[in-house]
């Protein structure tokens, strides 16, 4: 698969001070995640590949143009969700999305369009005549996603795009974003220092710790891999006979206290078998759990990373 985004080296120092150190990877995910704790340098990566922020020393590349070279072409393939507020107060929501839209090169009667159905989109379309100094903050983070995808970029840069926003509106956000990653007509990158943002919505993650690459994994492949790891908690006379029977079809187990086991169980596997093996043993299977949080574990593993280096 074609690389999204591909860091070559890329060196970013603000004021002499150095903010992203040397980075190196290839992303090649639907929706990719960028995580880390505030000052990790997220919002500095992706200002740098909008020709923001120059590099000091190496590139990036965003569907194979170089942001030294291209910046311009860059830009067009983009769009971007910021983290901090950028409205003309004053102007109706719709008005302010098809100026967006004109800026970033569309005629002005086809941004009119992309700005109303943009606004629909979102769910925002009874108040695209309001001023947006009257938007609540949800409507507001909702409005910075219609100038974003107005256009119709490539590539989505949403910034911390739930933050501040009460339970209903993160959910409503989080459902956008799923639903525009499923559509796959373009990719997506969500910068945030949240968790459950990244395990919702992305199937690859570049965690940032000090401005360099603390890790970098696909979730999908993390996540197939939790599905072959069980805990389950046993309650029978025979619970050393189930046991092997299941390490006969070839799962690793690990025995704990009161019944309780841990296993890996092999491709082709499936969960009815252990149900089947446990009836024919005579033992119940009082409790299942796949393992979870594993995004969490990669996480706290990257920030205990000395210097935040791989």
């Amino acid at each position: 698969m074609e690389p999204v985004i591909e860091l070559d080296d890329l060196d970013v120092r603000l004021a002499g001070r150095p903010i992203l150190k040397k980075l190196k990877a290839a992303l090649t995910g639907r929706s990719i995640g960028l995580l880390g704790p505030n000052g990790a340098g997220k919002s500095t990566l992706l200002n740098t590949l909008l020709g923001f922020y120059k590099p000091f020393a190496g590139t990036a590349r965003v569907f194979g143009r170089d942001i030294r070279s291209h910046a311009r072409e860059v830009r067009g393939l983009i769009g971007y969700m910021p983290e901090n507020e950028a409205f003309i107060a004053g102007m109706s929501g719709v008005r302010f999305v098809r100026l967006m839209a004109e800026l970033a090169g569309l005629p002005r009667e086809h941004a009119l369009e992309r700005a109303h159905e943009a606004f629909f989109y979102v769910g925002l379309g009874e108040v695209r005549y309001r001023a947006l100094g009257t938007y609540s903050l949800g409507m507001k983070q909702s409005a910075k996603l219609a100038q974003a995808i107005a256009h119709g970029p490539k590539l989505l840069f949403l910034d911390e795009p739930t933050n501040g926003l009460d339970p209903p509106m993160r959910t409503r956000m989080i459902q956008l974003i799923q639903e525009i990653r499923d559509r796959g007509d373009l990719r997506l990158i969500l910068s945030s220092h949240l968790l459950r943002d990244v395990e919702e919505c992305c199937d690859e993650v570049l965690i940032l710790k000090d401005g360099n690459i603390a890790a970098f994994c696909n979730l999908e492949e993390e996540r197939r891999s939790n599905r072959r790891f069980l805990e389950i908690e046993t309650h029978g006379e025979r619970n050393g006979d189930f046991l092997a029977a299941m390490e006969k079809l070839g799962c690793e187990t690990a025995p704990g206290a009161q019944g309780r086991v841990k296993l890996v169980m092999p491709d082709g596997l499936e969960v009815r078998d252990l149900y089947e093996v446990a009836a024919a043993q005579n033992v119940q299977i009082r409790r299942l759990d796949h393992k979870r949080d594993s995004l969490e574990d990669i996480f706290l593993k990257a920030m205990e990373t000395p210097n935040g280096r791989l």
